[in-house]
């Protein structure tokens, strides 16, 4: 707020912050310092008279203005999807404003000025502790600091993945893999067979979804080189993947280029799910391999983001497989499906099937339970669902990273339900389902990972797929990882009833990954896995 001296009118101006510079800007440190760092609104702020010259600095306020960022695809007669899409991202600057970020003590005229702007409600207004961006903190977070980092970690190859790029399909189809990461290296597992099919002159066809990818994704180029060989190269790829509109859009030119068949997914519905099917011709005729996964085909985040993922050759699977991308890539009505979980066809449906079925087991005076790992958890059905369960004393274990919209521990509904997040290293994103099914072993209950949270959008507004974890040995891995979180004391937040979250201490008798935690723990059992093999 700048004032006048000669007429002593009082003026609302505005500084927009440049992103292009970075948010903190270096000092020379004194004695003893090694770093030294002045914010950038903080250095605009204090030096904001040279910008206004003659004119008296009343106040000022930091604030950030939020738009609605999704794509609002038009109906212009004649217009690709493509060209949609672009239309739409260049307009996203106009968007309408959502949200206004105030940092503490705002100016009230300003403030009052803004809600009025943008025709907002005090609801649509924030005053957030701390900083109104974390994102500048990359800048201070990767300094050279070895004591303040975590310990280097490389993802180790698959101990079912063999080394010999050739031996990919054999070893699928010895039995399923199932691979986490970061754990288990993203490189030498998925990015391999795909690029292993890519040059393998028994691939007939290749098909893949694309949700997100990086600007260096492997797997664009190796799908141009398979359709450039000859190969039928099929790809759905989501254009209204927020955020990643345009680098899709450049990879999908790129593909039709070269003559692959690029599709932008069902009208009127996301498409979320990972999905990649490889088709080869063998001695005993046509055999479809898949890889089903929980995370992006985009190998940066593969090594933050902690997922998994299953190889298979099984026939009613790849089955479902097929019919799936036929349903995404052609103008089939929508398939049957045997073993997949499709959203927005059954997914739903088979999820609230499982919750009651543990319903009838717990009444029935078997044993019942219920583990859920997923990035949100906001679907009113579902939760209505798991309140019945609890309320029927079946046990449920939520390990759910981000917002959860179900409370837990509230007397009457809840008391059964327990809701923990897992806070550290590496970015919790893998999906992973478990039902007893009546049985107090572990082993023999079902297994699902896909690529859904248990959301209303997910369920009915995505394609999405999940599939059942049916060998021994993989739902040993999967129960091994959901026994990991919920023993961790060392990253786990517990919700309360009210909503708020409480961080768990280890106690001083903690051993194992209940006193150093799920991620320092399952890297410590990736080393000693593979020295084992």
């Amino acid at each position: 707020m700048v004032r006048n001296p000669e007429t002593g009118e009082i003026v609302p101006v505005r500084v927009k912050i440049p992103t292009v510079l970075p948010q903190w800007i270096a000092l020379k440190p004194g004695t003893g310092v090694r770093f030294c760092f002045v914010s950038l609104h903080e250095l605009i702020q204090n030096n904001a008279t040279k910008l206004f010259p003659g004119m008296d600095i009343v106040g000022s306020s930091l604030f950030r203005i939020l738009r609605n960022a999704e794509v609002e695809l038009g109906e212009e007669e004649g217009e690709t999807v493509a060209e949609a899409v672009t239309d739409a991202v260049r307009e996203r600057r106009f968007q309408p404003v959502v949200r206004v970020d105030f940092s503490s003590d705002p100016d009230p005229q300003l403030r009052r000025a803004l809600v009025e702007r943008f025709a907002l409600s005090e609801e649509d207004i924030y005053d957030p502790p701390g900083l109104l961006d974390y994102t500048g903190l990359f800048q201070i977070a990767s300094l050279d600091l070895p004591a303040l980092r975590d310990p280097p970690f490389s993802p180790l190859t698959p101990v079912r993945m063999p080394i010999d790029d050739g031996e990919v399909f054999t070893a699928i189809r010895a039995g399923d893999v199932l691979v986490h990461h970061p754990y288990e290296s993203f490189e030498q597992s998925v990015e391999r067979f795909i690029e292993t099919a890519a040059d393998d002159p028994n691939t007939v066809a290749i098909k893949m979804t694309v949700y997100r990818v990086g600007d260096d994704t492997p797997f664009a180029r190796s799908l141009i080189r398979a359709a450039e060989a000859g190969k039928q190269v099929a790809c759905v790829i989501e254009l209204k993947a927020r955020f990643d509109e345009e680098r899709n859009l450049h990879w999908a030119r790129e593909l039709e280029k070269v003559g692959a068949h690029v599709v932008y997914g069902v009208l009127g519905l996301k498409t979320h799910t990972k999905l990649a099917l490889v088709v080869r011709k063998e001695a005993s005729g046509l055999r479809s391999y898949a890889h089903i996964g929980t995370g992006n085909y985009h190998v940066k985040t593969a090594r933050l983001y902690s997922d998994v993922g299953l190889f298979t050759c099984d026939p009613i699977i790849t089955g479902d497989a097929v019919n799936l991308f036929h349903y995404l890539t052609g103008a089939a009505r929508a398939p049957q499906f045997k073993k997949l979980l499709v959203a927005p066809m059954t997914m739903r449906d088979r999820f609230m099937a499982l919750i009651e079925r543990e319903i009838a087991h717990r009444v029935a005076g078997r044993p019942a339970r219920i583990i859920a790992k997923l990035n949100q958890v906001e679907d009113v059905t579902l939760c209505r669902a798991l309140v019945g369960a609890s309320q029927a004393g079946v046990q449920v274990d939520l390990i759910v990273r981000g917002f959860c919209c179900l409370r837990p521990g509230v007397p009457g509904w809840t008391e059964n339900i327990r809701v923990r997040s897992i806070i550290g290293r590496f970015l919790e994103h893998s999906r992973i389902f478990y039902f007893a099914n009546g049985s107090s072993d572990p082993l023999a209950g079902d297994y699902f990972i896909g690529s859904a949270d248990w959301m209303f959008r997910n369920l009915s507004r995505r394609v999405e797929a999940a599939t059942p974890i049916e060998q021994p040995a993989l739902r040993e891995r999967l129960w091994e990882i959901l026994d990991i979180c919920l023993h961790d004391q060392r990253q786990s937040w517990f919700m309360q009833a009210d909503g708020s979250y409480v961080q768990a201490q280890p106690p001083e008798e903690a051993r194992g990954p209940e006193k150093s935690g799920t991620h320092a723990w399952l890297i410590d059992l990736s080393r000693r896995r593979a020295l084992a093999a």
